[in-house]
């Protein structure tokens, strides 16, 4: 997708069909949430966070349990016939608590910084450091749950789509494209987001079931801590997200021609 707004993302206003689409998957992501199996595989953080990756199955289209994609959606982020199946991501009361494995400077980020991060750069290794292992066209988040504003919001820092994009190129530029995965960027990365959490603005995106955003696939976003005040039903807050993966050569999609 081009011409991205300067924030780095697009909020959709409640539209009647993208609230249909939503109780669709809301329907369909109360059965995988209470799947024993589903529940061994993804409920993390003290039973805190169902992590959910591709759990849930919608289609290649988007489109779920007979309801498609709204077309308020495709017409800004095309029609797709290569969707994974949706993430279905669930935050309960007490968010965060430390995941599997996370160290206590990972569970202190994950608490002070919201777990910010780049989809596609992932960590690997003993001592773990990061690798841009995907590339993404885009991330459409859809809510399915009603819940009030403090209860895990979406998070994102302004802008930092533009610092990101341009600290990867500097770093990848002169690799083939193939290589790419295997060039370890984590000094890089981490010091792009010391300067981003300065630098750019934090914006919590609450948004509700019939509302949706869509990220720039550099922009650093993360989970916000469940707020003690806040409120939502037995079922937490539940989103739904897309991210494919992007069809154009490492180059352009990295802004280098």
């Amino acid at each position: 997708m081009r011409n991205w707004p300067d924030c780095g993302y697009i909020r959709f206003p409640w539209h009647a069909d993208i609230y249909a689409w939503a109780q669709s998957a809301r329907n369909v992501g109360l059965n995988v949430a209470k799947d024993p199996d589903m529940i061994r595989q993804w409920l993390q953080c003290d039973g805190t966070w169902f992590v959910g990756v591709d759990a849930l199955p919608s289609a290649p289209d988007g489109s779920i349990g007979g309801t498609a994609l709204p077309k308020v959606l495709t017409d800004v982020i095309g029609r797709r016939a290569d969707l994974h199946p949706a993430q279905l991501s669930i935050t309960y009361p007490g968010y965060p608590r430390p995941r599997d494995g996370e160290n206590d400077a990972a569970f202190r980020y994950r608490r002070n910084r919201d777990a910010a991060h780049m989809d596609g750069v992932l960590a690997d290794g003993t001592p773990k450091r990061r690798y841009l292992r995907e590339r993404h066209d885009w991330i459409l988040g859809l809510p399915l749950t009603e819940t009030s504003p403090g209860a895990s919001p979406l998070v994102v820092w302004e802008g930092s789509h533009h610092i990101l994009q341009n600290v990867l190129r500097d770093a990848l530029q002169d690799t083939p494209q193939m290589q790419w995965a295997e060039i370890d960027i984590t000094d890089v990365y981490v010091q792009a987001r010391k300067t981003l959490f300065t630098s750019c603005k934090r914006v919590p995106l609450f948004t509700r079931p019939g509302e949706a955003v869509l990220l720039n696939p550099f922009l650093l976003h993360g989970v916000a801590p469940w707020q003690a005040s806040a409120h939502a039903s037995r079922h937490g807050r539940m989103v739904a997200y897309f991210r494919p993966e992007s069809p154009e050569s490492g180059p352009v999609w990295m802004g280098q021609k």
